[in-house]
């Protein structure tokens, strides 16, 4: 799989967004309300990628900084988004693969510890996370009272 930066806004993006969205409806009956400005994807303060085999976009995700002055946040967070891959590519190392590529490219942005929501009917999601060393950590943000997220944070 090639990873590359691309603008959340992107049609290869938006494309894979929406199946995410859509895939919010049927696990939860609706999408995900968190608000989301595209320029926060942007550098030095966000970025996202997209994973293609060949010309076929498979794979999503970016990070978000934020920091202590946003409630439940620290100095030096960076918030993992639209994490996603196309069911087709479910079970190939790709999640993996990109998790690794957002770690590894929000370390190299100076931030200290990435953080994520996810939810009770997202085991696989659950168990990406907890496999790959993220912890639990108190919920946050519009998800702070939501009995269905699960909030998770790992240092880097």
């Amino acid at each position: 799989m090639r990873i590359v930066i691309v603008g959340y806004d992107h049609p290869d993006s938006q494309r894979l967004i929406e199946e995410l969205q859509q895939e919010y409806v049927v696990r939860y009956g609706e999408a995900d309300v968190t608000p989301v400005d595209p320029a926060e994807f942007s550098a030095p303060r966000g970025l996202f990628l997209l994973g293609y085999l060949g010309d076929e976009p498979v794979a999503s995700g970016g990070w978000r900084a934020h920091d202590s002055d946003e409630e439940g946040f620290r100095d030096g967070d960076a918030e993992i988004k639209r994490m996603y891959i196309v069911p087709g590519q479910r079970g190939a190392g790709w999640s993996r693969r990109m998790l690794a590529e957002l770690e590894s490219t929000a370390a190299l942005a100076v931030r200290k510890r990435l953080v994520l929501e996810t939810g009770t009917k997202q085991p696989e999601a659950i168990g990406l996370y907890t496999s790959s060393g993220y912890e639990r950590i108190e919920n946050f943000g519009v998800y702070r009272c939501d009995p269905d997220s699960r909030c998770y944070g790992k240092e880097l």
